[in-house]
């Protein structure tokens, strides 16, 4: 193929979802149906459980969640998957925040009988502020949940995003019975069981055919009475509104039972985004053009125990990748050989030797790499900046042998440029005594395990009074200043820490003491991002 083609066939998305809502089970699925696996294992982090394919942490496997982000690679009908696959616990949004800057679209994964949850609505705003298209699932149609109009609803009034529904479910719980699918007339009919569905052609909703085959006079009534309301309100299929992110194809389904999860990824197929232009300091960089160019959106250390390793997984933005060879590295101005490459599925990895715009690449990290370097084989540009959230929890860190204080700091500084953790500065006490803040109490633990297994550091936290990190910036309008500058100095309390880019960053305990400062500093917006 051709290095046109070969962009041409990438898709690279992300699932997002809140906790438990059947996220590490769909991505099984998928992997399953893109052979990548031969049996669709779940997680349930008790004993003799087998631990998921995306799950490869031990602590992960331990407790049954995903905490870190994993990147699974597959072909499927023709297209080369780049799938994302994030923490869907809620203690670990800022990887996920971090996740979707690299993805292209997103599927949101929702449990058809809670709606849309807290998480899910974090995760989606995220998306919301780059206009990535989105794909919703139903999850877990053979439980009794929402019915499926209220769902519409639920996600319409929520994030306000249009939904239009691809299938539409016949039943749920113990009396699910199908599938219908609008856009390709067709009768899928699932039993518990059974992998594959009996698929029947129909004319369209009103085919006397269905009745006869769902055999269920209540179950029918009241699938024909929702999709004929459904087919006298839907606007035509809407593909640049889905493009912008405001139309969502939404689809019903059990990642469980693999229903409706082959439709899903049918659809993917057919309407998923090729690489999309990225922005960067000289302008919107396209995918195709004639130079490589890359981000490091994420970095994990120790992957391989045995090698105590780092890894920087690259976003290809444009052009082609070979191994080996030279890049300049933009942050540090100097020439780099890409001598060791991998791509990955969970902990597994395989040397790559070529890739594409859209693909996403680990490159073995001795120390060049921090989360946003752009690389690129000699032009001269710097992709945006990749934003840091605002922590939720805080605290500072006590090691037992003070002479191991030093080692501790190189530790978290490490963790810290893998953005496992932000460190935030207090300019009258110095680098001695760091403060450190984390998305989510999960994560604390998380660094404990780490700086234990991987350090071989006894430490503990002591936790602090502290919830809210605001980056203050002045506006637009603020007389005599430049906007988006920092201040010196605020009024109204709240100490100015400096960040690890030594950008001044506020540390509140509680958001009634942001609304204080907001008033008090009119000509300052406080981000909840920082750059």
């Amino acid at each position: 193929m051709t290095k046109t083609e070969e962009i041409k066939r990438r898709r690279t998305f992300a699932i997002i979802s809140h906790p438990d809502a059947g996220k590490t089970t769909i991505t099984e699925k998928i992997l399953y149906l893109g052979n990548i696996i031969r049996e669709a294992g779940e997680v349930h982090g008790k004993a003799g459980k087998k631990a998921a394919t995306s799950d490869w942490m031990t602590m992960e496997r331990e407790r049954g969640v995903s905490i870190t982000s994993s990147v699974m690679q597959f072909e499927y009908r023709g297209f080369r998957v780049n799938l994302l696959d994030t923490p869907g616990h809620k203690d670990f949004g800022e990887d996920t925040y971090r996740t979707l800057i690299a993805a292209d679209s997103a599927a949101m994964l929702i449990d058809a009988g809670k709606g849309v949850e807290e998480r899910t609505r974090k995760l989606f705003e995220v998306c919301h502020l780059r206009s990535i298209p989105i794909y919703t699932f139903a999850n877990k149609m053979d439980r009794e949940g929402k019915e499926p109009l209220e769902l519409i609803d639920d996600v319409e009034n929520t994030l306000g995003l249009h939904c239009y529904p691809v299938t539409w479910p016949i039943g749920m719980g113990d009396r699910f019975k199908g599938l219908y699918h609008r856009l390709d007339k067709k009768l899928y009919l699932y039993t518990k069981g059974e992998e594959d569905p009996v698929v029947h052609d129909v004319t369209g909703y009103n085919d006397p055919k269905i009745k006869e085959l769902v055999n269920y006079d209540e179950l029918y009534d009241k699938f024909y009475e929702d999709i004929e309301l459904l087919e006298g309100a839907l606007m035509p299929w809407d593909q640049e509104a889905f493009m912008s992110g405001k139309l969502t194809p939404m689809t019903f389904g059990s990642a469980k039972f693999t229903w409706g999860v082959d439709i899903f990824l049918d659809l993917y197929a057919k309407y998923s985004p090729e690489p999309m232009p990225r922005k960067a300091n000289i302008g919107e960089v396209d995918p195709h053009a004639d130079f490589f160019s890359g981000f490091v959106f994420k970095i994990q250390a120790n992957m391989d125990k045995r090698h105590r390793d780092r890894v920087a997984f690259l976003r290809v933005c444009s052009g082609e990748f070979q191994r080996g060879m030279k890049v300049q590295h933009q942050r540090l101005g100097r020439e780099l050989r890409l001598a060791y490459a991998n791509t990955f599925m969970a902990r597994d990895r395989e040397t790559v030797d070529q890739a594409f715009a859209g693909d996403i690449v680990g490159i073995i990290d001795t120390g060049n790499f921090q989360i946003g370097d752009t690389i690129t084989d000699g032009k001269k540009l710097t992709y945006d900046e990749m934003p840091r959230f605002s922590p939720e929890c805080f605290a500072r860190l006590a090691i037992k042998d003070p002479l191991k204080r030093k080692q501790m700091q190189k530790a978290v500084g490490q963790l810290s440029e893998e953005g496992a953790v932000q460190i935030f500065i207090d300019p009258r006490v110095g680098e001695q005594d760091p403060v450190i803040g984390v998305v989510g109490e999960l994560q604390f633990d998380v660094l404990l395990y780490r700086l234990n297994e991987e350090y071989n550091l006894d430490v503990k936290l002591e936790r602090l009074p502290l919830s809210v990190a605001r980056w203050p910036r002045y506006k637009e309008d603020a007389p005599g200043q430049k906007a988006g500058l920092p201040p010196e100095s605020i009024k109204g309390g709240g100490i100015l820490y400096q960040d690890s880019k030594e950008q001044p960053v506020v540390l509140l305990a509680k958001e009634w003491d942001l609304q204080w400062l907001l008033k008090e500093n009119p000509n300052l917006e406080f981000s909840f991002t920082g750059n």
